[in-house]
């Protein structure tokens, strides 16, 4: 079984033992997986030999004791393991019927939705509201795009050109270059009140964007942190406003707690309705309806054997990358 990992501030491939199927668990022929970029990039500069990708679709192999959701030969959308490999043991709860009209290269996006999904959750907007979306590469456009079908009003900022472009296409109004842009765009929404939350989506630690967040925020609304970024702030200017800061962590509730994902213990839905294996579902609904264009995002269509060098393409070229889907076939 071939798979992908970092290594030495690169990806390669490697040969691993085909995984035996355990309890809780599904184990999944994948077909198509895509990119997260800022992660994967991040991984491959950081952490050597770590495993790469975390959203996959493929057909189901064997389920495991406990799993009675999925059966062998059906197709599903997997999320929060390593994704770029020829097999993968997938969590049962994060593992999720494909529904009839989504596409194999649709549903393998399902970890950025569910991820865009929980951030604007996160952001606890009410309909109608508006939220200004800082940073559209490929997370940015989606969370853009699930707040547009919300009936949110929703402003972009972001510097290339080629990603403003695609926002416009896909029907929202605002596409912003720079400060005074969003300015305008608030007055023309908001009446100059301010947004009623600002999700950070850009990657650079090197700089913080929560303080100018904070400008274009209305009294006591939130920023959230959706992205790699720093976190410095100006304290009075966040007493000003009276507003909160969050960090958005993955996909929702249940990332990384051992006995949600590995000993697959759900959440009863009265304490907790949206864990992140419903927001998969959840995102997998949307693009079924037809509420949110997936396909037009995909930029880069590669090869198993290509994942490494799109690494490096991505490095040198970023703002010609947008959705990358890898087939295995």
């Amino acid at each position: 079984m071939r798979a992908i990992k970092s290594r030495s501030g690169t990806a390669e491939i490697v040969d691993l033992p085909d995984p035996e199927i355990k309890p809780q668990y599904v184990k999944v022929r994948i077909d198509h997986s895509s990119v997260s970029i800022g992660t994967e990039l991040l991984m491959i500069r950081t952490n050597p030999g770590a495993p790469l990708g975390y959203s996959a679709t493929g057909i189901v192999l064997e389920a495991g004791e406990g799993v009675t959701h999925v059966t062998p030969g059906q197709r599903v959308a997997c999320y929060g393991s390593p994704a770029h490999r020829e097999v993968m043991l997938s969590p049962k709860h994060l593992t999720v019927p494909v529904p009839d009209g989504v596409e194999p290269e649709e549903a393998a996006f399902c970890g950025l939705g569910a991820i865009a999904i929980h951030a604007l959750r996160q952001a606890e907007l009410e309909f109608g509201e508006t939220v200004l979306v800082v940073g559209v590469g490929i997370l940015g456009q989606i969370i853009a795009r699930i707040a547009h079908a919300s009936n949110y009003r929703v402003i972009g900022l972001e510097h290339f050109e080629e990603r403003r472009q695609m926002l416009l296409s896909s029907g929202i109004p605002y596409a912003c270059k720079d400060e005074e842009e969003v300015a305008e765009a608030l007055r023309s929404t908001t009446g100059g009140l301010g947004a009623d939350a600002v999700l950070v989506c850009a990657s650079n630690r090197q700089v913080s964007l929560i303080d100018s967040s904070l400008h274009w925020l209305r009294d006591r609304g939130r920023v959230v942190i959706v992205g790699d970024t720093g976190t410095e702030f100006d304290r009075d200017l966040l007493f000003s406003k009276e507003a909160s800061v969050h960090i958005s962590r993955a996909g929702g509730p249940g990332r990384y707690e051992p006995d949600y994902e590995q000993l697959g213990i759900d959440y009863p839905i009265g304490f907790v309705r949206w864990t992140e294996g419903r927001n998969v579902q959840d995102f997998l609904r949307m693009v079924q309806e037809k509420r949110i264009d997936i396909k037009s995002l995909i930029s880069h269509r590669v090869k198993f054997d290509e994942l490494p060098e799109l690494y490096r393409q991505v490095e040198a070229t970023p703002r010609k990358m947008m959705g990358i889907v890898v087939r295995f076939d």
